[in-house]
């Protein structure tokens, strides 16, 4: 009789209503942070009352999907447009929003079955589904284009031609990654928390898994702090307080992960052209804005500012502080040469994540009768990406090293798992 009432307390404790809370407090989440963000970077002024789709958009960007641009300018004319980018801060809030709420009603527990947690689990992820159709489906809208007044115009005028561009969503390839985004935000959360419950079977692995997936979210929230705290800064004294917020609430993750890489060693290549523009310092823009693709790292930036060699500085003693913090946590039993190993591999996936989500890739342009030439000021491209193997290789290294000497310093501090010897 117990039994049955332990078990329907549990049900309670995680049914439908609580996942229809965890679903919707995350979406309104990334709702509220998308829309702040994009009303700072000036989106409230779009026509045609298209703000709240451009926020819906851009939340289904920031869960992995996908909304094409379109054009459609006549007979007479052409356009060209595309658009890959995760708003990285939208991400975030939304991940940490509904990892809470997955992990409330499980708290205060060591174990927990597995079925009892594929059902909790299947509950989000089907409203989830609801959620980001419905999202989806507000994702679209259409804008028309002006050619200005100069010839373009007066050709478009005479011939007819009323540029437009427009995006929606493409819906299956969105459910598929959403769905991705949702499963990876579940497990991390257990794979992080110390008293998130695992079924029996799993219980060998948290020891060396839990510390470091702990040391790497912790690493890699501490970046997006020092960013909060250099954005809120520059706002304070250097003023564009509207495009640092739109910054701060859209693409913070997205330049400090990317400084991370950077003080790693990492390279990146990219080219800027046109009128877009990164959300990062002008510095890197600098760095990109070239006629050919361009290369980034910390010589290219050193030519511009010989102080990006402190990133180095900074990430080794971030790094060290994440590999002790994983060593404090793990078991005291465990070598030096095991922390060492731990960290490298922790390292390399945190680096490999940051270099899948962390590309860019836009391009818009237009040309009517060739005029134009999708070029010209009607037009702007923007590219970013990492060369990935070599981030991860440095990752690992560093991880190798910096987990050593954080086992070391460990070693001196007493640690779970420790007995002290009897007098």
């Amino acid at each position: 009789m117990s039994l049955q009432t332990a078990s329907d307390q549990g049900v309670a404790r995680h049914g439908w209503v609580q996942a229809l809370a965890a679903v919707l407090a995350g979406v309104i989440a990334m709702g509220v942070v998308a829309g702040l963000g994009l009303w700072a970077a000036g989106a409230a002024d779009l026509p045609d009352n298209a703000f709240p789709h451009v926020v819906a958009a851009t939340v289904v960007t920031a869960v992995g999907g996908t909304v094409k641009l379109s054009g459609d300018a006549g007979a007479i004319a052409g356009t060209k447009a595309g658009l890959t980018v995760i708003p990285l801060s939208v991400t975030l809030v939304g991940s940490l929003v509904i990892a809470a709420a997955f992990l409330r009603p499980l708290r205060h527990r060591a174990v927990a079955g597995a079925a009892e947690l594929a059902g909790w689990a299947a509950r989000i992820t089907l409203l989830w589904l609801a959620a980001l159709v419905a999202v989806a489906l507000l994702a679209r809208q259409t804008f028309t284009v002006s050619l200005g007044d100069g010839t373009l115009g007066d050709i478009g005028g005479l011939l007819g031609a009323t540029p437009k561009v427009g995006f929606e969503t493409d819906m299956p390839p969105t459910l598929a990654f959403g769905v991705l985004w949702l499963a990876g935000v579940l497990i991390l959360a257990l794979l992080v928390a110390r008293g998130a419950p695992l079924p029996a079977r799993l219980l060998r692995f948290q020891e060396s898994v839990r510390p470091a997936a702990f040391a790497m979210v912790a690493l890699l929230l501490t970046y997006v702090g020092l960013g909060l705290a250099a954005g809120l800064t520059v706002a304070a004294t250097r003023g564009h307080v509207p495009e640092t917020f739109a910054v701060i609430l859209l693409g913070l993750p997205n330049l400090v992960w990317l400084t991370f890489t950077l003080g790693l060693g990492a390279t990146w290549n990219g080219r800027v052209d046109g009128p877009f523009g990164l959300p990062m310092p002008h510095l890197l823009d600098q760095v990109l804005r070239t006629p050919d693709i361009s290369t980034l790292n910390l010589r290219t930036l050193a030519d511009f500012d010989g102080r990006v060699w402190w990133l180095v500085v900074v990430n080794a003693v971030l790094l060290l502080a994440a590999a002790f913090l994983m060593a404090v946590r793990s078991p005291a039993r465990m070598r030096v040469w095991q922390h060492a190993l731990h960290m490298a591999i922790a390292l390399a996936l945190t680096v490999l994540m940051i270099c899948l989500v962390g590309r860019i890739s836009a391009h818009y342009g237009l040309s009517v009768l060739g005029i134009g030439d999708l070029g010209g000021g009607l037009s702007g491209s923007l590219l970013l990406r990492p060369e990935m193997w070599t981030a991860i290789g440095l990752a690992a290294l560093w991880g190798l090293v910096t987990g050593f000497l954080g086992g070391a310093l460990a070693s001196r501090v007493h640690r779970r798992g420790e007995v002290a010897a009897a007098v």
